[in-house]
């Protein structure tokens, strides 16, 4: 095991080289002989590329974050990163740290020792650079008007002043961010983090459409955005797995909340309930309208709800001389099916069936972990034995979140090794072939451009290898 750690730590000495220089790629093959030294390898590779990122994609105290980054001639275009693809270097540095506190649980703690509190201190200068995506502004939502502080989805010139009205925040960055708080505090206890998430998920759950059909039943689902009236997969399935984990730290304490809702002649009310029974509520009823609305048949999930009617404004009514948010009528499920839409529903099922036990929710993670694989994973498509997913457009962070389901579950369904293993596969087979200047290339198995000038690699991507690696890390420990 000494030999491997000499080897891990070594591999980090990858952040020192200055990132306008580049170097040949390190086409060294090790196979690791256990899952001890394939999850060292793993947490080492994945801190590599965190390091690098940071270097490469972020400047100045205020940690401006560039959406792009050039290995080969260390330039970014001047495009800054939205507050979704801060996140990705968020989550990455919890996926770091969850992974060297299961290495020390199982007795391997070197990484641990030697970097976990200066990952505990990234993270903090992290959270607290975010607030320049943060924008005050009055929302009308179905309950309530209120005033509310939230991130918006461009960065502002100064902490607290991004533009967050109409379509300038968007719940699913939301959502993103309240996973990673909440991750962050059961990592450090610091509950900084738990109070934003709380706050958030305020926020978010006011957005939930409580209004009533014509049988008396909520309508559900969560908007894209408060600008918004389409509801998404997006903005809907990255609630389930948050919610379960506030109902955990919740669960048998008596800490209060307010839920709202709407009674049957158009009123809006309150009540007084348990955070935990109102937390797991919540989880139970996002995931059965996603469920519900928006599975499709072959067993994988369509983008949004839409086909508004009339139109797709968001509409106001006035109820006791008070206005509020109406609901807006949605005729079909529609979109393309993406890869981030089925992880997130993965963790879900995973969540809710670890914490409720209810064999529904197994069903589920099983069979939509089976679709998934065989919908996104194309075997012999670009390297024999190795298998594909997409990398248009975002699709790099979405098979992050699709593979991070799969980690989630795996206690519960141990046929998900095939599709992890091929997540191994694919970031191994980059390494080996691909590593340009410490960074990865947005294809993992075609590799590099010819033409030097066309390899800008979104950093949002790059963190999601992290985060993928940090996850198998973990694992390998666990399975």
């Amino acid at each position: 095991m000494k030999k491997i750690i000499s080897f891990a730590l070594s591999s980090l000495m990858l952040t020192t080289v200055a990132c306008s220089k580049t170097n040949e790629p390190d086409n060294t093959v090790r196979i690791p002989e256990t899952p001890s030294e394939q999850s060292v390898q793993n947490m080492t590779r994945a801190m590599a590329l965190v390091d690098r990122a940071i270097e490469c994609y972020f400047e100045g105290s205020g940690m401006t974050m560039s959406r792009y980054y050039n290995p080969f001639t260390g330039t970014s275009p001047d495009e800054k990163a939205s507050v979704w693809m801060y996140g990705s270097s968020i989550e990455a540095v919890n996926a770091i740290l969850r992974g060297l506190k299961t290495q020390q649980r199982e007795g391997i703690p070197e990484l641990y020792d030697q970097h976990f509190q200066r990952y505990v201190d990234l993270l903090a200068q992290l959270y607290e650079n975010a607030d320049y995506y943060l924008g005050t502004y009055t929302l009308t939502s179905f309950t309530q008007t209120r005033k509310w502080t939230v991130y918006g989805v461009n960065r502002g010139s100064d902490k607290g002043s991004a533009q967050v009205d109409g379509i300038l925040n968007v719940y699913d960055d939301q959502q993103w961010l309240i996973r990673e708080f909440i991750e962050a505090y059961k990592l450090t206890g610091d509950k900084t983090y738990l109070e934003k998430a709380e706050y958030l998920t305020e926020y978010v759950l006011d957005g939930w459409d409580c209004t009533l059909n014509v049988d008396g039943d909520e309508n559900g689902g969560i908007p894209w955005g408060p600008g918004y009236t389409t509801k998404h997969s997006c903005s809907n399935g990255p609630m389930v797995s948050p919610l379960v984990w506030l109902y955990e730290i919740y669960k048998g304490k008596d800490d209060q909340t307010t839920h709202r809702f709407i009674d049957i002649d158009k009123k809006r009310k309150s009540e007084t309930v348990k955070k935990s029974r109102y937390y797991l509520d919540f989880a139970k009823k996002v995931y059965d309208w996603q469920k519900s609305t928006l599975l499709r048949s072959d067993g994988v999930y369509h983008d949004m709800r839409g086909g508004c009617v009339p139109n797709c404004d968001v509409a106001y009514e006035w109820v006791g001389g008070v206005r509020y948010r109406a609901n807006t009528q949605l005729t079909r499920s529609e979109g393309e099916a993406l890869s981030y839409n089925c992880g997130t529903m993965l963790s879900g099922a995973a969540d809710l069936y670890r914490v409720t036990r209810l064999g529904e929710y197994l069903e589920d993670f099983q069979q939509l972990s089976d679709a998934s694989f065989n919908y996104f994973g194309k075997l012999n498509q670009n390297v024999p034995g190795y298998y594909t997913y997409s990398v248009l457009g975002f699709n790099d962070w979405f098979n992050g979140v699709m593979m991070r389901g799969w980690v989630d579950g795996h206690k519960f369904y141990p046929s998900v090794s095939a599709p992890l293993a091929s997540f191994q596969a694919n970031l191994d087979y980059a390494w080996s072939h691909f590593l340009r200047n410490g960074l990865l290339p947005t294809n993992l198995l075609v590799g590099w451009n010819q033409d030097r000038g066309k390899n800008n690699v979104d950093g949002q991507f790059i963190f999601a290898f992290a985060a993928e690696y940090a996850g198998l890390a973990r694992y390998e420990l666990e399975k």
